[in-house]
C-alpha cells in the first residue's frame, strides 16, 4: 500500500519567481485541479500576460501555472477522515497564508474544496489583508460549495469573504440572489469549447470502473466494484474493464487492491485519466466522473461508500434526495445509486448486466443525457477563462 502522504515531510513552499502573482489559484483535489486548468488555459489564452501561481497538481502545472504546491497527496473527504488528518491540513492552511501574506498576489482563486477553501477565505480576513476585510487582495472563487444540499446558511458566510462567484450550474445564481455576493453562470467545464469528454458511449465498449480520485474513497469503493465485475463473468464471460485512475499514487493503490482478486487482474486494466475509454456501462463514485459518464450517455449506477460515522452525519445534514449530480439537476435516478450496504457485489453485477442487455434502458440514457446537456447549455458571460481574467484585470487596473 502506499505511504499515507499525510504524514510526509514539512511543507516548504518556494518563493514565486519574477513579477509579482497576479492570481494565485487554490485547487485541493483532482477534479478541482482539472477544471481550474482549462480556466486558466482560457483566461491566459485571452490574457497572456496573467502572472499565474497555483497551489494545485499537475494540470495546473501544465497551463504555465507556476506551482508552488501539489495539493493532490492531501485531498480526503469526509468529516472523520479529516478530523483523522486535522493536524496535517491545518499546518497546510496555516502555511498557505503565510505564503499569501508574505507574497501578496493581487487576487486568490478557491476552486470548490470548501473545507480548506473558505477556511482560508476566513483566515486570511482575519489577517485584514483581503478586500472585504479592508485590505488589498481581491478573493474570486469558482465551483459553488453545494450551499444548495447542506448547510445553506454558508452563503452569507461566503457573501461576508469573497468578492465574485462563478458557478457552473444555472440554478446556483438564484441560490444566492438573497446575499450581496456578485454570482456568476460561467458554464459547465464539461461544455466548454475546448473539452475533451475521457468517456463515449460504446455499445462494444469495455465496463468502466470509476472509484473516485481519492485515496480514501478508492479503499472503501473499489473494492465492490471489483467485485462486481467478477460476478458479471459468470453472466457475460468474456466481458472486460477498464478502472481510471488520476495520478501514479493512486494507481500503485489499485495496483494493491486489484491484487487479491487473483486472476481478475487480466481482466481488469488500470488506465490513466487522460485515455479516452469507450464504455458499455459503468460503475462510477457520485464524484466529477459520474456526470462525465452521464453526459456521454453511458448506462449505470453510482456506487458510494464512506466511513459509517461519515454516512450517519451525512444522513443528518442533506438535504438532497440524491448523491450523484446527473441525478439532482433531472430530479430523478439517471444513475440508481448504491449507498453504503446496498452496494453489494452480486446487485451491482446485476445492474451492469441490465446496462448490457436492456434496449430501453439505454435509450432512456440517451434521452437523459441530451437533457442534461440542455441544462448545462453555455452561458452568455464568455465562460471561466473570460470571468477568470475580468476579475484578476479589474484588480491589476
Amino acid at each position: 500500500m502506499p505511504t499515507d502522504p499525510l504524514v510526509l515531510s514539512p511543507f516548504s513552499f518556494p518563493a514565486p519567481t519574477g513579477s509579482n502573482v497576479d492570481v494565485l489559484i487554490v485547487a485541493g483535489e483532482h477534479s478541482g485541479d482539472e477544471h481550474a486548468a482549462r480556466m486558466v488555459s482560457a483566461a491566459l489564452k485571452r490574457n497572456p500576460t496573467l502572472k499565474v501561481a497555483a497551489m494545485g497538481g499537475a494540470n495546473l502545472k501544465s497551463t504555465g501555472a507556476e506551482l508552488i504546491c501539489d495539493m493532490m497527496p492531501y485531498a480526503i473527504v469526509g468529516i472523520f477522515e479529516v478530523l483523522k488528518h486535522y493536524n496535517e491540513l491545518k499546518k497546510l492552511r496555516d502555511e498557505i497564508v503565510k505564503w499569501i501574506l508574505k507574497y501578496r498576489p493581487s487576487a486568490v482563486c478557491f476552486v470548490d474544496y470548501p473545507g480548506l477553501n473558505l477556511r482560508l477565505a476566513k483566515k486570511l480576513a482575519e489577517h485584514g489583508v483581503t478586500t472585504k476585510s479592508g485590505g488589498d487582495i481581491r478573493l474570486l472563487y469558482y465551483i459553488s460549495p453545494q450551499v444548495w444540499a447542506w448547510r445553506a446558511k454558508r452563503r452569507f458566510e461566503m457573501a461576508g469573504l469573497i468578492d465574485t462567484l462563478g458557478v457552473i450550474f444555472p440554478f446556483e445564481v438564484k441560490t444566492f440572489e438573497d446575499t450581496e455576493l456578485e454570482t456568476t453562470f460561467v458554464g459547465h467545464p464539461f461544455l466548454a469549447e475546448n473539452y475533451q469528454f475521457p468517456t463515449t458511449y460504446d455499445a462494444d465498449g469495455d465496463v468502466l470502473l470509476l472509484p473516485g480520485s481519492r485515496s480514501g474513497a478508492i479503499g472503501r469503493i473499489a473494492p465492490v466494484m471489483f467485485q462486481a465485475f467478477g460476478e458479471l463473468l459468470r453472466d457475460q464471460n468474456d466481458a472486460r474493464a477498464k478502472c481510471i485512475y488520476a495520478s501514479d499514487t493512486l494507481k500503485e493503490l489499485l495496483e494493491s487492491i486489484l491484487s487479491q482478486f487473483g486472476d481478475l487482474k487480466e481482466r481488469i486494466e488500470l488506465v490513466p485519466n487522460s485515455t479516452v475509454v469507450k464504455a458499455s456501462s459503468v460503475l462510477t463514485s457520485s464524484g466529477t466522473m459520474s456526470l462525465n459518464c452521464a453526459l456521454s450517455g453511458i448506462p449505470g449506477a453510482v456506487v458510494y461508500r464512506v466511513h459509517p460515522l461519515t454516512y450517519l452525519f451525512g444522513k443528518m445534514v442533506l438535504k438532497i434526495p440524491y448523491i450523484g449530480i446527473a441525478n439532482i439537476l433531472l430530479h430523478k435516478a439517471f444513475y440508481p445509486e448504491f449507498i453504503q450496504r446496498a452496494a453489494k457485489a452480486r446487485v451491482l453485477a446485476d445492474e451492469l448486466l441490465d446496462c448490457l442487455k436492456n434496449a430501453s434502458r439505454i435509450e432512456q440514457t440517451s434521452e437523459l443525457s441530451r437533457k442534461l446537456r440542455t441544462i448545462l447549455d453555455k452561458p452568455a458571460s464568455g465562460g471561466a477563462g473570460a470571468w477568470l481574467d475580468k476579475n484578476v484585470s479589474k484588480e491589476r487596473s
